[in-house]
């Protein structure tokens, strides 16, 4: 299993969604962040904006699934400019479900 963190522009976050779901994968939590990449933030004029508002969409799914995943986030989300976002892989060693206590997603 993989956890997928895909932090987004927050006017993409609905179109990555209903995408993901369109593709059958429905499970997902989104949050509200702010953050900056590599371009340290916005200038306009002369007022700086450090931190910019992003979505994060957080799943985790099977291995053999995060190829597609990611390849959707990356269609959806994509603008062409800066800020377009990020998407993180990472293992997920166990999963239980809270109200079951059952193993696994």
């Amino acid at each position: 299993m993989k956890m997928i963190r895909a932090i987004v522009r927050p006017d993409a976050a609905d179109s990555v969604a209903e995408a993901l779901a369109d593709a059958g994968f429905y499970s997902m939590t989104q949050v509200h962040a702010f953050g900056r990449g590599k371009q340290k933030g916005i200038s306009l004029g002369s007022i700086r904006y450090d931190e910019l508002p992003k979505t994060m969409i957080l799943m985790v799914a099977e291995d053999d699934d995060v190829e597609e995943i990611v390849k959707l986030v990356n269609f959806k989300a994509y603008t062409g400019n800066f800020g377009d976002g990020k998407v993180f892989v990472s293992p997920v060693d166990e999963a239980f479900t809270v109200r079951t206590g059952q193993p696994g997603l």
